[in-house]
């Protein structure tokens, strides 16, 4: 059964119903489950939950500490390709724009790339934007084959692709993939995709399960915070990673909750998330997957994902730069979106170790796969 196929199951209705209207006797039994179900998450994003928000931060923090201690990855992502054929409302790369527009030669990335390795990282996340011709299959499996004896860890977040093609990545050194579903609400995602190949809400959710069956190790899922009412998101977001958790399970599977950005030319967040809600939701979201990964990027100010390190985070990025190059030299290449935290790594490094936490560059050795 595909993920489309198990969400028509689901009594979505009632369970979106509940994140809106919980009693107190239903978060207080979600607060007191050891195995929560779908209601029992919705109702801990309910109004009703948010005076329980230091509970459930102390209860998130145990889950954390038992299934993953306290290391946080630390890795950075690189941007290969600001050129794109969609036409995403929301991002400053989206085809009509008239931005300056930039793809890495295999020698620029491989340039970048030594800038991060020479900074700690050896996990990197291959970023850019949907051009089928400028940045092909060839060219990613070319851009991974040069960075593989060097990365242990490379994961890919471009332009979804078949199995087939997954599986040459994979052959050539990613192990992961990531891919968010931007919004599960399909009318508002009819309404900031307005044509192209991404304008296909299935195809795109489907993305995860054939990047399993292709072999990646890590699944990374998310959606864009800002874009339709975040606890529908949420519920939706909660769902896919357990579904994928129980059908992939070979695959480690992570969760990343940006929250909408400014960017040139985009438009701004119709359904805006506060601090406190975003908190809420990393904890009810460890409670209801403990296994699963949560990622924090540096969209969120460095005072956020400071004070969230202990509640469930188990990696962020750092020195993020947005736009392709930007690890060189500055360009007129357009960023993809304004960041935030713009501390150095080594800054973010020492913000973890300050925290109590082991901040990790490496955690995986291709060698020890099969």
């Amino acid at each position: 059964m595909s993920f489309l196929s198990y969400l028509q199951t689901l009594p979505l209705e009632s369970i979106l119903s509940t994140a809106q209207n919980a009693s107190g006797t239903e978060v207080e039994r979600a607060l007191s489950s050891d195995s929560l179900d779908l209601f029992d998450f919705a109702a801990l994003l309910s109004p009703e939950a948010d005076s329980r928000l230091e509970r459930m931060a102390r209860r998130s923090h145990e889950i954390t500490l038992r299934r993953f201690g306290r290391t946080i990855q630390l890795f950075a992502p690189l941007y290969l390709s600001n050129e794109c054929v969609e036409t995403c409302t929301y991002c400053s790369f989206a085809r009509p724009n008239a931005i300056e527009r930039r793809t890495l030669t295999i020698d620029e990335v491989e340039a970048e790339a030594n800038i991060l390795a020479a900074q700690g990282f050896r996990h990197l996340l291959l970023v850019s934007g949907e051009h089928p011709k400028r940045v092909s299959p060839s060219y990613v499996e070319a851009v991974l084959q040069r960075l593989a004896p060097q990365f242990p860890s490379l994961s890919v977040e471009v332009q979804p692709q078949t199995e087939e093609i997954y599986a040459v990545w994979v052959r050539a050194g990613s192990d992961g993939l990531v891919v968010y579903q931007e919004t599960y609400d399909r009318e508002a995602y009819a309404r900031v995709h307005l044509a192209g190949k991404k304008k296909d809400f299935n195809w795109r959710l489907e993305t995860p399960e054939r990047g399993a069956r292709a072999g990646f190790r890590r699944l990374g899922i998310g959606a864009l915070l800002g874009l339709a009412d975040w606890r529908m998101e949420a519920v939706h977001l909660a769902a896919h990673a357990r579904y994928l958790m129980r059908e992939s399970w070979r695959a480690m599977v992570s969760i990343s909750l940006p929250r909408l950005r400014p960017a040139a030319f985009a438009i701004g967040p119709t359904h805006p998330v506060s601090d406190r809600d975003f908190v809420r939701l990393v904890c009810a979201l460890r409670m209801f997957v403990p296994d699963a990964g949560i990622t924090l990027s540096t969209r969120e100010s460095a005072r956020l994902r400071d004070g969230v390190i202990p509640l469930g985070v188990t990696s962020m990025s750092a020195g993020s730069r947005t736009e392709p190059g930007g690890y060189s030299a500055p360009s007129a290449a357009e960023k993809q979106f304004e960041i935030a935290d713009l501390r150095t790594p080594e800054e973010v490094f020492r913000a973890v170790r300050d925290r109590g936490y082991d901040p990790v560059w490496k955690d995986w050795e291709v060698a020890l796969h099969g």
